[in-house]
This record gives C-alpha cells, sequence and structure tokens, in this order.
C-alpha cells in the first residue's frame, strides 16, 4: 500500500482542528474557528498563510475575480473550513478549484458545523 501524500502533516493539521472543535463545539462562524486555527498553528509551530490569494487563469488571461484559501499549511495543504450542517459536493468541487488555481495537490475540507468534526482528504 502507498503512503499517504503528506501524511504526518495532514495529521497535524487534523488533530489541531479536532482540539478546536473539542473545545468551541459547534455554532461558531468560519471565522471564529479559524481565529482558534490560528492561535494553535502559532503555538505549534506550524508554517500557516491565512487567507492566501490565488488568482483565476482563463485561455491567456488573469481573471479579475479569485479564491482566497482559508488556509495554506506547511506551503502545500490547502485548509478549507466550513461551519455548516453537512458538507455537500458543492464544497468538495469549491476546494477542486482552489487546488487547480493554487497548483497545490492537498486539501483538507473541514466542517465544524456538525456534533464531531467532519472532514475530508481531497487530492488534486
Amino acid at each position: 500500500m502507498s503512503e499517504l501524500y503528506l501524511r504526518e502533516e495532514s495529521y497535524k493539521i487534523i488533530g489541531i482542528c479536532m482540539e478546536v472543535h473539542k473545545i468551541l463545539g459547534k455554532g461558531h462562524s468560519e471565522k471564529v474557528y479559524g481565529d482558534a486555527l490560528e492561535y494553535e498553528f502559532q503555538r505549534n509551530h506550524i508554517p500557516y498563510n491565512r487567507e492566501l490569494r490565488y488568482n483565476i487563469a482563463y485561455k491567456d488571461i488573469i481573471l479579475p475575480s479569485y479564491y482566497f484559501a482559508d488556509f495554506v499549511i506547511f506551503g502545500e495543504i490547502i485548509l478549507e473550513l466550513k461551519a455548516i450542517a453537512t458538507l455537500t459536493t458543492g464544497e468538495i468541487k469549491q476546494t477542486l478549484n482552489y487546488l487547480a488555481a493554487s497548483k497545490n495537490k492537498l486539501g483538507l475540507l473541514v466542517n465544524f458545523g456538525e456534533d464531531s468534526l467532519k472532514y475530508k482528504r481531497i487530492i488534486l
């Protein structure tokens, strides 16, 4: 069986997300969870960028619209936060679009809006 791409890094991120969900529970906005995650990333010396902007290429131009990734962690992993009742294919497609725009290969889609933390590893 092949090794999971960025396995150790993913486990660290998901562990921190679980800690935040354990303390805050569900019902907060994505911004609140993002603030708590930012504190935890700093505390755990995990390199990250918050709300990193990505341009969208179309044919030979860059569109005036752009994407903001909630977090880019370790310079390679897109972390997309949600605080909704349940994840749908729309959120997965959104994360895939972020991966395509960023040229990164791994996205973690994390939902804080359910009784227990839900997440998906998304590979482009």
